[in-house]
């Protein structure tokens, strides 16, 4: 058995990169050959099931553990609250003891900072440190390489709905929903400079409405996501008779899952990113997806692009992605494919897992 600790291990992401078995979606921590470790509970928790700061990024915390074994890290999310100084530290610690790590790439832009700067002295780090690197797409291990001159294996994105709900018949609609979710105004979105676009495109459609989601704690003083002017402009939507404007919690996954099935197509306004776990939702419950062409979602699976970037968009293109969308409806991958697909997604991390613990003996 292959002792992974992974950063994270509760991550639905990680959890989905072992294999289905019985059929259930309840699987447990190890699947074959491999073993997902538990989480190291951080310093402090404020939120039930918290991971992060990861300790397994801390050098010290791991040279003071005595009951910690495994036998290969791998690096998913977290980076982010740990300096290129203390990764280095990290990965010396790692090499000297012989333990190897595998490092997934799944952000060349992080969506959280609009300054990628450190971001990337931290991949600087990682990948060259890495005795395997993983990616999602070929247009990113391209990317990879002409930086790091680092060769990457690109394994797909696993579902992310679990198998089960995948089954079920999305409810019937008497228009087609054209749905941009605000979410808390994450730094890569910006859902206010695509709306008019959004609205102009319904306009021209026969049977289309546009349903604006926007996440309460955009108005929450308290909340570090809060952005009253922004979302005073979104709210001025209201006005429009063929918007509905919905502002409530952040959406659990159950609940997620209702409002993909509810929207025909949802748009991704990003002005940067690299690759997306919302459009594989989007692929798992059949909702078709209009995303920016500033990352490598064209890549990751089939979607409608229009240009949107930094400091660019064109509102032309957007129009024309939606009515696309309309034209050519998509359907849900099917559970079965994408159990099949979560084997070879498995069987390939395992092997990777092999070859570099015998690379390091």
């Amino acid at each position: 058995m292959i002792r992974v600790a992974s950063v994270p291990s509760s991550h639905a992401y990680v959890q989905h990169l072992l294999p289905v078995r019985c059929g259930s979606e309840r699987e447990p921590l190890s699947a074959g050959s491999v073993q997902l470790l538990p989480d190291p509970a951080p310093v402090r928790v404020d939120v039930p099931g918290q991971w992060w700061p990861p300790r397994l990024l801390d050098a010290r915390w791991l040279a003071e553990q005595t009951d910690v074994h495994f036998d290969v890290l791998h690096v998913h999310f977290g980076f982010e609250s740990f300096a290129p100084e203390e990764l280095t530290r990290t990965v010396d610690h790692l090499h000297g003891r012989r333990l190897p790590l595998v490092l997934t790439v799944h952000d060349l832009h992080n969506p959280h900072f609009t300054d990628n700067v450190q971001h990337l002295r931290q991949l600087d780090v990682l990948v060259r440190a890495a005795d395997a690197v993983i990616t999602l797409t070929s247009g990113a291990a391209a990317w990879i390489h002409d930086r790091w001159g680092v060769r990457s294996t690109v394994v797909e994105h696993p579902h992310v709905v679990p198998l089960d709900r995948m089954d079920r018949s999305r409810p019937p609609s008497e228009s087609f929903v054209i749905g941009v979710h605000a979410k808390n105004l994450r730094s890569n979105m910006d859902p206010l400079a695509v709306m008019d676009a959004v609205v102009e495109a319904a306009r021209s459609l026969p049977d289309a409405t546009v349903r604006l989601d926007i996440d309460e704690d955009v108005f929450e003083h308290s909340s570090h996501w809060y952005n009253p002017t922004i979302g005073a402009k979104l709210l001025d939507y209201t006005s429009f008779p063929d918007v509905d404007v919905r502002v409530h919690g952040r959406f659990d996954d159950d609940a997620l899952w209702d409002y993909l099935s509810a929207i025909d197509v949802s748009v991704l306004p990003y002005r940067f990113g690299t690759h997306s776990g919302w459009l594989e939702a989007c692929r798992d419950l059949g909702t078709a997806v209009v995303a920016s062409d500033c990352g490598f979602y064209a890549d990751q699976a089939r979607v409608h692009s229009f240009r949107m970037g930094v400091d660019s968009f064109d509102p032309a293109t957007l129009v024309a992605a939606l009515r696309a969308s309309h034209a050519d409806r998509t359907p849900a991958v099917e559970s079965g494919t994408r159990a099949q697909q979560r084997q070879r997604i498995a069987d390939t991390h395992a092997a990777i897992y092999r070859a570099v613990i015998k690379e390091m003996r």
